[in-house]
């Protein structure tokens, strides 16, 4: 009997663990009777397949094998390469040229042209022979798995974003490093914010949930931590800051703002136009809320955009064990043909649920057990019987 056939593939932003997973998946299949092969740049690798020319095969589809995999675990981000592409939401500028006059596809708004040509991806999927898919990604990338399984295919999904906001899992892939790396900068950043004496303003990743600003806020003690969930008074936080700034005998104070953060009566900052998914670029925050320290109270700032720095490099040790459990569980679904999952924690135990559950809501902070609304920190009432990583 020919060995079944998995194809695997990473989109939207990389995080560090996302290579390892890969490996692991390959490796566990070795003493199998199964394939794999990488699908390159994500769904852009599916729909920028042209089965009528051969060097798109060659550019999209790479054959995984213990060789090929035996050193990409020791490196951050994904060596399969990643996009922002969603086939089912293609405008007419992104799409190929080979299917720009094709009879794929089925126009979602005419005012655009814009096309969902998951049509065409079936169609690959079939051409390239694949028995089933493991798809690593956020709520974008798996909200297409889902669209897929729908269509049915045999398709198992790893969960990943340094946000940590899929729903469905305790936790994702990237979470545990962004939190260390981030740390670990506030904590150099202190240096230089309080030999001059400033305050520190660091912003963050966080577009619906603050859960990487809150745990980082945690952990480093800053003195102040905005999250997107709750709205916040500028003028009242910056006059903290300054009595934060007043009461440290080194004459500094830091707070940490999530991307997502709006003042109350405000509004997300974001500049350009939509991805594919909808979401355009956030950032700016913090830049205007260290504009605002300065001119209400008259403190000098130093303002640190962490961005792609904390989900940059290899794994720690917590996201590298992940990772590969995951790849694991992954390929044991696969092998038991128990598809249509999306591979988790729940309640720290490795999980599987529904991968429906990726596209039945947002996860968000949860404010009420977590947060002090009122004096703008992390407030943690009883960690007796909660979850390693607080959600």
């Amino acid at each position: 009997m020919a060995k079944k056939r998995i194809g695997i593939l990473t989109g939207g932003g990389d995080v560090p663990g996302l290579s390892i997973a890969i490996k692991s998946v390959v490796m566990d299949s070795i003493d199998h009777d199964y394939e794999v092969i990488g699908i390159r740049r994500g769904w852009l690798g599916l729909l920028g397949y042209d089965i009528d020319d051969q060097s798109t095969h060659d550019l999209y589809i790479r054959e995984l094998t213990p060789n090929v995999v035996r050193r990409v675990d020791r490196a951050g981000g994904t060596f399969l390469h990643t996009s922002r592409t969603n086939p089912a939401k293609v405008r007419p500028e992104d799409t190929p040229e080979f299917l720009r006059d094709s009879a794929y596809g089925t126009v979602i708004d005419p005012e655009t042209g814009t096309k969902d040509y998951t049509d065409y991806v079936l169609k690959v999927i079939e051409q390239l022979n694949l028995d089933s898919l493991i798809t690593i990604g956020g709520d974008d990338t798996l909200s297409f798995s889902s669209r897929l399984h729908k269509e049915g295919i045999n398709l198992v999904a790893i969960p990943k974003t340094m946000d940590n906001d899929v729903l469905g899992t305790d936790y994702c892939i990237g979470f545990s490093t962004a939190i260390t790396r981030a740390v670990n900068h506030i904590t150099y950043f202190r240096s230089s914010v309080g030999s001059h004496e400033r305050i520190g303003v660091v912003e963050l990743f966080g577009r619906n949930s603050g859960e990487t600003a809150l745990i980082t806020g945690y952990l480093s003690h800053v003195e102040r931590t905005i999250i997107c969930e709750v709205p916040f008074d500028l003028e009242k936080l910056v006059w903290m800051l300054d009595a934060d700034k007043k009461a440290n005998p080194s004459h500094y104070a830091i707070v940490v703002i999530s991307e997502g953060a709006v003042p109350i009566g405000g509004h997300v900052m974001q500049t350009g136009t939509p991805d594919a998914y909808g979401h355009r670029k956030l950032g700016g925050i913090g830049e205007m809320l260290s504009e605002k320290i300065k001119d209400i109270t008259g403190n000098n700032t130093m303002y640190q955009r962490l961005g792609y720095l904390v989900r940059s490099g290899p794994a720690d040790s917590l996201d590298r064990m992940v990772s590969m459990n995951f790849g694991l569980l992954a390929f044991q679904l696969t092998c038991k043909g128990d598809f249509g999952k999306l591979v988790g924690i729940t309640d720290g135990n490795y999980s599987a649920v529904p991968i429906e559950t990726v596209v039945s809501g947002k996860r968000h902070v949860n404010v009420d057990m977590y947060y002090d609304v009122d004096r703008y920190q992390p407030r943690i009432k009883s960690v007796l019987g909660l979850p390693m990583f607080l959600h």
